[in-house]
């Protein structure tokens, strides 16, 4: 190893250098489409903008049971002096109507109905008395457009429905369908390979001897890649040393879009993930140790175009470089918002916590409701304590140019 290599190995480079750097590398980056039908394409990524083809809705329509009236003909109209209108007909639901309607004449018509040549608004039912057959009253004046929807006021045709790189929600399925879409084009999922090291580690229906830990991090961490889009390819359980681990990184980077190992990232004599990486391709480590708290001992490597994240074998640390680290480079993936997603609240903290200046904390927190004021409560923990991520809402952010936070300060949290 250099001299050049040991020194970055030992100095620590800024969390936003290493997402800067980790972009750059991406910009070549090709996903894959697929076109799939609307009912699974919930949660993915767009591939392309979407385009109306038609006017939504297609026709003035009602949105109350009601009269469709010219609205001149109710101004003024009360209770004491109701409008005197003629009616001539009566909209149908899901027919086109070929009634007309003229001065001093009104139509029944149903939500939704569509609106008569000649309306321009409704009376709505209960603000009417029917006479007899032909003679309708309309006791409340109504504005020309009241509850009536016109052509084209939800969507006009060709404006975009929704741009390339949207991630699709329930809604954006209700709007595709509307404009007659039943398939799209979306990216499809990287896939991101990921490796638990460790003679230690045991698979969790497996029983343990003491000394022994069962694998946390591989369901975790692929838990995580499934959240936030990708598709993780989970490579097993890994003995700590250079010959199983440089086979294994090598195995998944031939066929997957990323590689995520966790353990072995910490200094020491059993240490092989650099060595593996730095032996597999160019440019190799690019950071070893991050100013964060939890998850200083991470690499950050990039091998032949490809990311390759070695995570802290703790399971709190790994999860939080995950988010920090592994979302944006998912997402830069998707072609979507490098901070897409998480729902972000401002907390007061509960109580003076430290921080080294040039360093991020992140602190698991619980939410609390106190009067009319969010506030954070720590859920103090080791990074191996995964209780602590179960019992926590989210974490609390310390950016670097900050000595700590007192109690009362307002913090941004992420929930998770």
């Amino acid at each position: 190893m250099t001299k050049g290599m040991n020194q970055l190995l030992f100095s620590a480079v800024s969390v936003e250098q290493v997402k800067e750097v980790l972009k750059k590398y991406l910009e070549e980056y090709e996903p894959d489409i697929e076109e799939v039908d609307l009912l699974s394409a919930y949660n993915r990524v767009l591939a392309e903008d979407i385009v109306s083809q038609e006017d939504i809705p297609a026709f003035n329509r009602s949105t109350v049971d009601g009269f469709a009236v010219k609205a001149r003909d109710t101004f003024g109209a009360s209770e004491s002096m109701p409008a005197l209108l003629t009616l001539v007909g009566e909209i149908r639901m899901g027919e086109q109507t070929d009634i007309k309607i003229s001065t001093g004449e009104a139509a029944k018509i149903p939500t939704g109905g569509m609106l008569p040549e000649g309306s321009d608004a409704v009376v709505m039912l209960e603000y009417t008395q029917l006479m007899d057959d032909t003679t309708l009253w309309a006791e409340r004046p109504v504005a020309p457009g009241e509850n009536v929807v016109t052509k084209g006021e939800d969507i006009r045709r060709g404006s975009v429905v929704l741009k390339k790189g949207h991630t699709l929600r329930p809604q954006d399925l209700g709007a595709l369908a509307a404009v007659g879409i039943d398939k799209v084009k979306v990216v499809k999922p990287p896939l991101i390979s990921v490796i638990s090291t460790g003679d230690e580690v045991k698979p969790p229906g497996q029983s343990i001897k003491p000394g022994e830990v069962r694998d946390i991090n591989t369901y975790a961490i692929c838990g995580e890649v499934m959240k936030w889009g990708g598709q993780p390819l989970p490579q097993g359980i890994v003995r700590d040393n250079f010959g199983d681990l440089y086979n294994a990184v090598k195995t998944a980077l031939g066929k997957s879009h990323a590689v995520l190992l966790t353990g072995g990232s910490s200094v020491g004599a059993r240490d092989h993930t650099v060595k593996v990486i730095e032996s597999l391709g160019k440019p190799g480590v690019l950071a070893h140790g991050l100013p964060v708290k939890p998850g200083k001992p991470t690499v950050v490597a990039v091998v032949e175009g490809k990311p390759v994240i070695g995570l802290p074998g703790h399971p709190v640390s790994a999860m939080v470089i995950f988010e920090i680290i592994v979302r944006p480079v998912i997402s830069t993936m998707l072609g979507r918002p490098e901070d897409y997603g998480g729902t972000r609240v401002l907390a007061r903290l509960s109580r003076n916590m430290a921080s080294a200046a040039g360093r991020e904390d992140f602190i698991r927190v619980k939410l609390e409701r106190r009067g009319e004021e969010l506030w954070a409560v720590p859920v103090l923990g080791k990074s191996g304590l995964i209780s602590s991520m179960v019992d926590s809402h989210g974490l609390a952010h310390i950016p670097p140019h900050k000595q700590g936070v007192a109690e009362g300060e307002l913090v941004e949290v992420e929930i998770y």
